[in-house]
């Protein structure tokens, strides 16, 4: 059986739609593919395996398997219900935890941050069409991960961030030679407030409406470069510029290696 659910949003409308398969069990890699093809959606959770409250879990975009989505984790955990769930994902483990609300709390995997290339940037920047001078010099560019590994790209102004025209061809190339998921592009806002914008070329998607892992490979960023405090809450606004308004709030812990993701899930009828 194949649910539909929107992740961190309150709005069917809303959100990033993802699928769920509660039992992948009889399934394989060739099974999973077709179905994450045929829905569509950026990408496709299948459980299939599950031992009390832990759950192997795979995720397939409709071009191909990736290692974490946050995303359809929380939708999968909604799915489940209220209480503490464990995901064995590709990345590494992925507790989960759904209250009353049906509100989805993730901690990802400890982050990584390391540099981006000079070259890697000058062919990242050539094929968003933008500028060296679009870029925050508050925020520089770095490659983060939290699961899966995505660049990410600050600049200075919300409208730079709304003109999102990118060479699909050049963009997937790249994203696919370094094994980028995602393409974090952020616009600070305020102290702890940001808007996202995620391509998605690799996955058949142009453009993610939530993107789960890379709002935790954002916290990861902004905590080791010293932009975010030991203990915060961040607020990532993603979607508007898509009609897919997405909520979804980071939460740095101190002495907590993860970063927890929080959002809402709700079924898609």
């Amino acid at each position: 059986m194949i649910e539909r659910y929107a992740a961190f949003t309150d709005s069917p409308s809303g959100g990033n739609p993802a699928g769920v398969v509660l039992d992948a069990s009889a399934l394989d890699d060739a099974g999973m593919l077709e179905i994450a093809a045929e829905l569509g959606y950026s990408e496709t959770a299948f459980v299939t395996e599950r031992t009390g409250d832990r759950y192997r879990v795979r995720y397939f975009s409709p071009l191909a398997e990736v290692p974490f989505c946050g995303h359809a984790t929380v939708a999968t955990a909604v799915a489940l219900g209220p209480g503490e769930h464990l995901f064995v994902t590709n990345a590494g483990e992925v507790a989960v935890t759904v209250d009353t609300t049906g509100t989805a709390t993730l901690t990802s995997v400890p982050p990584t941050v390391a540099a981006l290339s000079g070259a890697d940037l000058g062919t990242l920047l050539g094929a968003l069409r933008w500028s060296a001078g679009d870029l925050d010099p508050e925020l520089p560019p770095r490659v983060a991960y939290a699961g899966a590994y995505h660049p990410i790209l600050a600049v200075t102004s919300r409208e730079r961030l709304a003109d999102l025209d990118y060479d699909v061809p050049a963009l997937r190339a790249l994203m696919t030679e370094r094994e980028w998921t995602t393409v974090q592009l952020v616009h600070r806002d305020g102290p702890d407030t940001f808007d996202v914008r995620d391509p998605f070329p690799v996955g058949g998607v142009y453009e993610d409406p939530a993107t789960g892992a890379a709002a935790a490979a954002l916290g990861g960023y902004l905590r080791e470069l010293g932009l975010a405090g030991e203990d915060a809450t961040l607020h990532l606004r993603q979607g508007d510029d898509l009609g897919r308004p997405s909520r979804i709030t980071v939460r740095l812990v101190a002495g907590e290696p993860g970063v927890r993701v929080s959002g809402r899930a709700v079924p898609i009828a």
